[in-house]
């Protein structure tokens, strides 16, 4: 009885990798195309300037209406098709930056820094996958989400900076997405 009720314990905690399986079913496919590959390009700046925000604000508990409230800005973004969503992902981390640099965080703070590093890096490779070659794009995005993915892990374990369920959801889909950006060719 104790083992079953164990085992069941698991599979209940591993919700967000569940809610990120049937994501990924919904969307598999999604990175045949060159357009695809420019969609996840835009999108990935999303996911370190959610961790940015979430260092910032000390507010865990914030992190998944935060998703939400990026994933509303995409899908809004994308149907009136004036700005492209990096570039409110990217003038956001900039006001972050600003405000931390202002209030004396990003000086002092090595938790909001190595945050603000992963916004460059992860942020550098999403718009460097939208001015290369298509071929090289692809290659490049795909890096972006699976090293995300590897980070979402790592802040996991640490459990720091976001919503320990939001590492767990956030890694899995990252790691799933750059697969399909690899080998959907």
């Amino acid at each position: 009885m104790t083992k079953n009720r164990t085992r069941w314990s698991w599979l209940k905690d591993r919700w967000p990798t569940a809610l990120a399986l049937g994501m990924e079913a919904l969307t598999f496919g999604g990175a045949a195309s060159d357009g695809g590959v420019t969609t996840f390009a835009h999108i990935l700046p999303l996911l370190p300037l959610l961790y940015l925000v979430m260092a910032k604000v000390r507010r865990r508990s914030l992190t998944w209406p935060a998703l939400f409230a990026g994933f509303a800005l995409v899908f809004g973004l994308r149907a009136l098709d004036v700005i492209p969503p990096s570039a409110v992902f990217a003038a956001i981390a900039l006001i972050v930056f600003v405000w931390s640099g202002i209030d004396g965080q990003l000086r002092r703070d090595g938790a909001f820094q190595a945050q603000a590093v992963g916004m460059l890096v992860f942020g550098g490779l999403a718009l460097a996958g939208l001015i290369v070659d298509p071929d090289l794009s692809r290659y490049l995005v795909a890096a972006g989400w699976f090293f995300h993915g590897v980070w979402d892990f790592v802040h996991l374990k640490l459990d720091k900076v976001v919503a320990r369920s939001f590492a767990e959801w956030c890694g899995v889909v990252d790691v799933l997405i750059a697969v399909q950006l690899v080998f959907m060719l």
